[in-house]
């Protein structure tokens, strides 16, 4: 049995999760029963699924429409029915995946009982759905880069929505502003994915949840305050996290959603 079937579920809602073929979602030829608004959004799905592995595959500089159809199993004139051209579909895969991971981030985000948690178990949701789907976390993360100006303003977005979750954190030592702060963690979570996932080590993603919860919190806790947060919430009625105004509990103002 899974151990998390919550992150199970959500995980295959990420463009990647499943082949573009696959025969659960095949359509029959000749007339169909279905509605034509089901069977767009099927081919949809599809061609978002064969876009992902495809990318992931040979690139996106190599990538064809071509090559996306057939790993979708759908016509290139049904391609363009739904898409204005390779960089459209690849925006939409990266909106619709990333969508997925920052809604299951605010949500364990919200059910922590502290703001010290709270980025722990966001963190801890991130990296398991991406290690669930590498080629997802492959093509959002590492080929974003190759889409050009359109991508990298689809990337600051999602880095956008990533420093809601630090919207009101303890003030740093030393008048440091906060928000440059907040942003050099951000930038420095997203380089450390990068280069695991660069270095195709998706797998591992989750082993990182100790250092990337330590690099979030000790520049506004400091080190060793930082170090005594990453074990599990104390039991109730035993002094903790709970008791400490430093980590109380903050919802992200704005996750984009």
């Amino acid at each position: 049995m899974d151990p998390n079937p919550v992150q199970s579920a959500e995980a295959l809602l990420l463009p990647g999760a499943r082949t573009g073929r696959d025969p659960a979602r095949s359509i029959k030829r000749g007339p169909s029963r279905l509605p034509p608004d089901v069977v767009a959004a099927t081919q949809r799905e599809r061609l978002l699924d064969g876009l992902v592995h495809t990318v992931a595959e040979h690139g996106y500089q190599h990538a064809t429409v071509s090559d996306i159809c057939r790993a979708a199993g759908v016509t290139r004139p049904v391609f363009y029915e739904l898409f204005s051209g390779k960089e459209d579909a690849f925006l939409a895969a990266h909106r619709h995946g990333t969508g997925v991971v920052i809604r299951r981030m605010a949500a364990a985000f919200a059910a922590a009982p502290d703001w010290c948690t709270g980025i722990r178990e966001a963190l801890r949701s991130m990296l398991d759905l991406l290690a669930v789907v590498p080629a997802f976390a492959t093509m959002a993360v590492i080929e974003i880069e190759a889409v050009g100006p359109a991508g990298r303003r689809e990337r600051e977005q999602l880095l956008t929505r990533f420093r809601a979750f630090f919207a009101e954190v303890p003030d740093p030592p030393g008048g440091v502003a906060a928000q440059a702060l907040v942003d050099s963690v951000v930038g420095g979570v997203y380089a450390t994915l990068y280069r695991c996932v660069d270095g195709r080590r998706t797998a591992e993603l989750p082993d990182l949840l100790p250092v990337l919860s330590l690099f979030c919190l000790a520049p506004f806790l400091g080190p060793a305050e930082a170090a005594r947060r990453l074990p599990p919430p104390a039991p109730t009625g035993v002094p903790g996290a709970d008791d400490d105004p430093s980590c109380t509990r903050i919802d992200p103002s704005d996750t984009g959603q």
